[in-house]
């Protein structure tokens, strides 16, 4: 069942980006989608909700699902779902590439314990990359991996994309990211390696990633060159 609601959910959403169902436009009835997708209503609406809680749509009573979505000037990152470096760069149309600049075994001391919520002790993975657009370094990725729960990554792997590999490999489920955005200061490597010399200040986004069994995987921190920070988020009014 989550693969057929997923496929309608990803064809539909890459429709919208090609401009098949313009911006204010409406889509395809419920009925016509489901004759043909060939699959239940019920299916269908959970696509369709998946690309109402993106922003993509709105479901208007009595009128159908009205398009949200416009295209975008420049690489926006979206803070409201999961989205690989790779997959942004993709949507976008951007060429990317990723040069991996430490690659080692930690141990998680005490003090690590703290700040990223992994148990103290758990031997971790470190990965420092550069992550690049069009051949310009915009973000800076300081990875902590598991290392229990990304058995077999390598270095080579890491030059490409991490979430590629435990999605398809090693099956796993990645589930919820906590995200924290700060402006911090730049420091020395923030300027040797994405090129700010003239620039006092960047973007920090830090998250907890957690997979399908409720595992915290992951607690990374990308620095994010201030000229291509530019995040998009999609929020909607609880009562």
């Amino acid at each position: 069942m989550r693969a057929i609601f997923d496929q309608i959910y990803k064809d539909i959403r890459h429709a919208i980006e090609r401009g098949d169902y313009p911006y204010q436009s409406f889509l395809p009835s419920e009925a016509v989608l489901v004759k043909r997708y060939e699959c239940s209503h019920n299916t269908l609406r959970r696509a369709l909700g998946m690309l109402a809680e993106e922003g993509f749509v709105q479901p208007i009573h009595g009128k159908g699902v009205l398009v949200l979505y416009r295209p975008r000037k420049r690489a926006l990152f979206e803070i409201g779902g999961i989205e690989t470096f790779t997959e942004t760069a993709r949507r976008n149309r951007l060429h990317t590439t990723t040069k991996v600049m430490r690659y080692e075994s930690l141990v998680c001391d005490a003090e690590f314990s703290l700040e990223s919520g992994f148990a103290e002790g758990v031997d971790l993975l470190y990965v420092e990359r550069v992550r690049f657009l069009d051949g310009k370094p915009v973000i800076l990725d300081k990875n902590h991996f598991l290392a229990s729960a990304v058995s077999g990554l390598t270095r080579e792997i890491a030059s490409h994309s991490i979430y590629e590999y435990l999605e398809r490999d090693l099956c796993m489920s990645i589930i919820t990211s906590k995200r924290t955005i700060t402006v911090e200061r730049a420091d020395a490597d923030d300027e040797r390696l994405l090129d700010i010399a003239d620039v006092d200040y960047l973007a920090v986004v830090t998250s907890q990633t957690f997979n399908g069994e409720g595992t915290m995987f992951e607690y990374t921190q990308s620095r994010h060159h201030p000229d291509y920070f530019c995040f998009n988020d999609t929020a909607m009014r609880r009562r």
